[in-house]
């Protein structure tokens, strides 16, 4: 990282650190409609990627990228994930409704939920997501299998982030932030790591 610049109040760690929180709260008012969450934390992931590679992190350049990601196939994977999270959630209230096996099912459905959610994260995470998600998840379920450390990494960050907004509400509105860092890095991370995993 470079030095800090005269008259310059923060260093620029703590310049990252506003940047990541400004696009965490971008990140959550773009992911309202709930099936714009893919395309939103996609959008977060490359913006906050690009600070790496000198490109500037501002809210006008998040939604900037944003508007052009809105097509029909980012909307069908928001769909596609939000229809997703439902099928668990009700499965989960079936298996606590006390039917026989309900126990097994219950582990069984959470285990499930738990790769899927790795898998649309590590998808979100990586570049192709913002032409071809199809690509990226076929990629993202590789990286799951082959990179169990980065998998074991995007489940630290969804439970930290997840303990945080469930410890103090408003910090949910940054909660993407961190998390959109966490899966750059791990995509960073796989990349350079090359061929060995």
């Amino acid at each position: 990282m470079p030095p800090r610049e005269a008259g310059e109040v923060f260093g620029p760690r703590m310049t990252l650190f506003a940047d990541v929180l400004s696009v965490g709260l971008a990140t959550a008012a773009a992911s309202l409609p709930l099936v714009t969450v893919p395309a939103a934390l996609s959008t977060a992931c490359a913006v906050l990627r690009g600070a790496g590679q000198g490109r500037p992190v501002t809210a006008g350049r998040y939604f900037a990228l944003l508007r052009r990601r809105l097509r029909p196939g980012d909307l069908a994977a928001g769909a596609v994930a939000l229809a997703g999270l439902l099928l668990l959630a009700a499965d989960l209230a079936l298996a606590g409704a006390g039917l026989p096996g309900a126990p097994l099912f219950a582990v069984a459905a959470a285990v499930i939920g738990a790769c899927a959610v790795v898998i649309g994260l590590r998808a979100c995470g990586r570049p192709e997501s913002l032409t071809d998600w199809r690509g990226a998840v076929r990629g993202a379920g590789r990286d799951a299998v082959t990179d169990m450390g980065g998998s074991g990494l995007v489940l630290l960050a969804v439970a930290t982030a997840a303990l945080c907004a469930w410890m103090l509400l408003p910090l949910a509105f940054l909660a993407p932030g961190p998390l959109a860092l966490a899966l750059s890095a791990v995509d960073v991370r796989r990349s350079t790591a090359g061929p060995t995993h």
